[in-house]
Protein backbone atom coordinates (compact mmCIF):
# COMPACT_ATOMS: atom_id res chain seq x y z
CA UNK A 1 0.00 0.00 0.00
CA UNK A 2 3.38 2.73 0.84
CA UNK A 3 4.60 1.87 -2.31
CA UNK A 4 0.90 2.52 -3.97
CA UNK A 5 0.87 5.62 -2.61
CA UNK A 6 4.58 6.73 -3.34
CA UNK A 7 3.98 5.90 -6.87
CA UNK A 8 0.73 7.80 -6.82
CA UNK A 9 2.26 10.90 -5.34
CA UNK A 10 5.42 10.92 -7.43
CA UNK A 11 3.51 10.71 -10.56
CA UNK A 12 0.94 13.66 -9.71
CA UNK A 13 -1.66 10.88 -10.03
CA UNK A 14 -2.84 11.81 -6.20
CA UNK A 15 -3.41 15.83 -5.84
CA UNK A 16 -4.15 16.29 -1.80
CA UNK A 17 -3.96 19.96 -2.66
CA UNK A 18 -7.34 21.67 -2.75
CA UNK A 19 -8.01 23.88 -5.59
CA UNK A 20 -8.10 27.24 -4.23
CA UNK A 21 -12.07 28.74 -3.18
CA UNK A 22 -13.29 31.22 -6.21
CA UNK A 23 -13.97 35.00 -4.83
CA UNK A 24 -16.46 37.31 -6.23
CA UNK A 25 -13.34 38.46 -8.47
CA UNK A 26 -13.24 35.00 -10.73
CA UNK A 27 -16.76 36.39 -12.17
CA UNK A 28 -17.58 38.68 -15.36
CA UNK A 29 -21.00 39.97 -15.56
CA UNK A 30 -23.07 42.28 -18.43
CA UNK A 31 -24.31 45.44 -17.51
CA UNK A 32 -27.98 46.52 -18.12
CA UNK A 33 -26.20 48.02 -21.46
CA UNK A 34 -24.82 45.04 -22.19
CA UNK A 35 -20.48 45.12 -21.11
CA UNK A 36 -18.90 42.92 -19.58
CA UNK A 37 -18.13 43.64 -16.53
CA UNK A 38 -15.34 41.97 -14.43
CA UNK A 39 -16.41 41.95 -10.76
CA UNK A 40 -12.64 42.01 -10.04
CA UNK A 41 -12.74 45.97 -10.41
CA UNK A 42 -13.80 45.63 -6.75
CA UNK A 43 -11.41 45.01 -5.07
CA UNK A 44 -11.01 46.59 -1.50
CA UNK A 45 -14.52 47.43 -1.79
CA UNK A 46 -17.70 45.34 0.51
CA UNK A 47 -19.96 44.53 -2.27
CA UNK A 48 -24.27 43.81 -1.70
CA UNK A 49 -25.24 41.70 -4.14
CA UNK A 50 -28.91 41.88 -4.61
CA UNK A 51 -31.63 40.13 -7.04
CA UNK A 52 -34.59 42.88 -8.25
CA UNK A 53 -37.45 43.12 -9.61
CA UNK A 54 -39.48 45.79 -10.56
CA UNK A 55 -43.13 44.57 -9.55
CA UNK A 56 -42.38 43.17 -6.72
CA UNK A 57 -44.06 44.07 -3.26
CA UNK A 58 -40.40 44.66 -2.32
CA UNK A 59 -39.53 46.76 -5.06
CA UNK A 60 -39.55 50.06 -3.19
CA UNK A 61 -36.26 48.60 -1.38
CA UNK A 62 -34.64 50.03 -4.58
CA UNK A 63 -34.90 53.70 -2.78
CA UNK A 64 -32.68 52.18 -0.03
CA UNK A 65 -30.43 50.47 -1.73
CA UNK A 66 -29.97 53.65 -3.66
CA UNK A 67 -29.28 55.83 -0.23
CA UNK A 68 -27.39 52.77 1.05
CA UNK A 69 -24.93 53.27 -1.77
CA UNK A 70 -24.67 56.98 -1.33
CA UNK A 71 -24.02 56.04 2.54
CA UNK A 72 -21.02 54.37 1.72
CA UNK A 73 -19.80 55.45 -0.85
CA UNK A 74 -16.54 54.47 -1.79
CA UNK A 75 -16.65 51.58 0.95
CA UNK A 76 -19.39 49.45 -0.40
CA UNK A 77 -20.86 48.89 -4.03
CA UNK A 78 -24.12 47.91 -4.21
CA UNK A 79 -24.89 46.12 -7.70
CA UNK A 80 -28.58 44.71 -8.91
CA UNK A 81 -29.49 41.54 -11.09
CA UNK A 82 -32.98 41.91 -12.04
CA UNK A 83 -34.58 38.25 -12.65
CA UNK A 84 -37.70 37.04 -13.24
CA UNK A 85 -38.18 33.90 -11.59
CA UNK A 86 -40.60 34.64 -8.76
CA UNK A 87 -43.87 35.39 -9.75
CA UNK A 88 -43.33 36.70 -13.57
CA UNK A 89 -42.45 40.05 -10.88
CA UNK A 90 -39.35 41.39 -13.60
CA UNK A 91 -41.29 40.65 -17.45
CA UNK A 92 -39.39 43.58 -18.33
CA UNK A 93 -36.51 44.32 -21.28
CA UNK A 94 -33.17 45.63 -20.00
CA UNK A 95 -34.04 49.09 -21.26
CA UNK A 96 -37.39 49.08 -19.22
CA UNK A 97 -35.67 48.15 -16.07
CA UNK A 98 -33.13 50.79 -16.65
CA UNK A 99 -35.65 53.26 -17.00
CA UNK A 100 -38.17 52.20 -14.54
CA UNK A 101 -35.40 52.09 -11.20
CA UNK A 102 -34.12 55.91 -12.75
CA UNK A 103 -37.10 57.18 -13.39
CA UNK A 104 -39.24 55.99 -10.08
CA UNK A 105 -36.30 55.16 -7.42
CA UNK A 106 -33.16 57.25 -9.02
CA UNK A 107 -30.77 54.14 -9.19
CA UNK A 108 -27.38 54.93 -9.65
CA UNK A 109 -25.48 52.04 -8.18
CA UNK A 110 -24.72 49.27 -11.09
CA UNK A 111 -27.36 47.42 -12.77
CA UNK A 112 -26.37 44.00 -14.42
CA UNK A 113 -28.42 42.30 -17.40
CA UNK A 114 -31.31 40.09 -16.73
CA UNK A 115 -30.23 36.79 -15.17
CA UNK A 116 -31.45 33.05 -13.71
CA UNK A 117 -30.57 32.75 -10.14
CA UNK A 118 -31.57 29.81 -9.20
CA UNK A 119 -31.89 26.49 -10.62
CA UNK A 120 -29.52 24.78 -12.67
CA UNK A 121 -29.75 27.40 -15.53
CA UNK A 122 -28.70 29.82 -12.52
CA UNK A 123 -25.91 32.63 -13.56
CA UNK A 124 -22.12 30.98 -12.55
CA UNK A 125 -21.79 34.00 -10.08
CA UNK A 126 -25.61 33.17 -8.39
CA UNK A 127 -24.41 29.60 -8.69
CA UNK A 128 -21.32 30.35 -6.28
CA UNK A 129 -23.39 32.31 -4.02
CA UNK A 130 -25.41 29.53 -3.46
CA UNK A 131 -23.67 26.88 -2.73
CA UNK A 132 -21.67 26.41 0.67
CA UNK A 133 -19.41 23.98 -0.96
CA UNK A 134 -18.17 26.78 -3.26
CA UNK A 135 -18.33 30.33 -1.55
CA UNK A 136 -17.47 28.48 2.41
CA UNK A 137 -20.62 30.54 3.90
CA UNK A 138 -24.06 30.02 2.82
CA UNK A 139 -25.76 27.28 1.52
CA UNK A 140 -29.49 28.05 -0.20
CA UNK A 141 -30.69 30.07 -3.95
CA UNK A 142 -32.43 33.02 -3.66
CA UNK A 143 -36.31 32.23 -2.46
CA UNK A 144 -37.88 35.63 -3.37
CA UNK A 145 -37.01 38.77 -4.84
CA UNK A 146 -34.67 41.46 -2.95
CA UNK A 147 -32.28 38.85 -1.12
CA UNK A 148 -28.85 40.17 -0.50
CA UNK A 149 -25.50 38.84 -0.45
CA UNK A 150 -22.49 41.08 1.16
CA UNK A 151 -19.16 39.92 -0.27
CA UNK A 152 -16.38 41.47 1.94
CA UNK A 153 -13.13 43.53 0.54
CA UNK A 154 -11.08 40.29 -0.44
CA UNK A 155 -14.24 38.90 -2.61
CA UNK A 156 -15.37 36.51 0.22
CA UNK A 157 -18.90 35.87 0.29
CA UNK A 158 -19.82 36.96 4.51
CA UNK A 159 -23.27 37.08 4.79
CA UNK A 160 -26.91 36.34 3.47
CA UNK A 161 -29.95 38.43 3.90
CA UNK A 162 -33.43 37.76 2.69
CA UNK A 163 -35.81 39.87 1.13
CA UNK A 164 -37.50 41.21 4.41
CA UNK A 165 -34.02 42.44 5.72
CA UNK A 166 -34.51 46.25 4.80
CA UNK A 167 -31.41 48.05 2.79
CA UNK A 168 -31.32 50.46 5.65
CA UNK A 169 -31.45 48.07 9.14
CA UNK A 170 -29.36 48.17 11.56
CA UNK A 171 -28.53 44.51 11.05
CA UNK A 172 -26.87 45.14 7.53
CA UNK A 173 -25.27 48.05 8.50
CA UNK A 174 -23.42 46.40 11.19
CA UNK A 175 -22.39 43.51 8.46
CA UNK A 176 -21.06 46.69 6.65
CA UNK A 177 -18.86 48.35 9.40
CA UNK A 178 -17.55 45.20 10.56
CA UNK A 179 -13.75 45.27 9.66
Amino acid sequence: MKTLLLLALGTGLLNLAAAPRKTLYDFTVRSIDGKEVALSQFKGKKVLIVNVASECGYTPQYADLEKLSQKYKGKLVVIGFPSNEFGGQEPGTNQEIKAFCTKNYGVTFPMMEKIVVKGSNAHPLYQWLSKKDQNGVHDGAPSWNFNKYLIDENGNLIQHFGSGTKPLSEELAKAIDRN
